[in-house]
């Protein structure tokens, strides 16, 4: 029996055996078109692929036979990535942006940091507002939030509550997520 000389035998990185690397003694054959060629030795097989100058790639190893697809493994692991590429660029990335506050928050850096709130839920972040308590202040965690519920409540066009009030040592937190567009 003839070997013959094949393009190249590489066991890839996500365990898909080629070529040689294939150890199954049968195996069940679709071409390049996606036709059947039926079930032949793996010798038989490797020489179709040979033939049309491509590789035999293991689809299906858990199969019985295993079947096998003759295809240019390079051209379909770039295809392969391309998709993986344009699938991450259609993700969406939600971050957590922090406002943090004292119970004792003026107007002015109240209505400060409320604008910043309103631009970080515009942008699609989720916002997670602190209010941090220093010596005696902690004891009166009823400021803190009614704070809270002020902020909620002037950004309840752009987002809601997704957390309720809750207390962690000295910081009192919660997030408000962005409404669904």
């Amino acid at each position: 029996m003839q070997t013959v000389p094949l393009r190249r035998c590489v066991i890839s990185k996500d365990k898909t055996n080629i070529n040689r690397a294939i150890r199954a003694r049968e195996v069940r054959v679709v071409d390049d078109e996606g036709g059947q060629l039926g079930v032949m030795d793996l010798e038989s097989a490797l020489a179709a692929a040979e033939d049309r100058g491509m590789d035999l790639v293991e689809v299906s190893p858990n199969a019985e036979p295993p079947v096998c697809r003759i295809m240019d493994y390079g051209k379909y692991k770039y295809q392969q990535s391309k998709r993986a590429a344009e699938a991450k660029k259609k993700q969406v990335r939600v971050e957590i942006k922090e406002v943090k506050m004292r119970p004792k928050t003026e107007e002015h850096d109240f209505q400060f940091k409320l604008k910043n709130a309103r631009r970080f839920l515009e942008a699609g972040n989720k916002v997670k507002f602190t209010i941090m308590f220093r010596g005696r202040e902690v004891t009166h965690p009823e400021f803190g939030r009614r704070l809270l519920a002020r902020l909620v409540e002037e950004v309840a066009d752009l987002g809601q509550a997704e957390t309720h009030p809750n207390m962690s040592g000295r910081f009192m937190s919660m997030v408000v997520a962005p409404n669904k567009k």
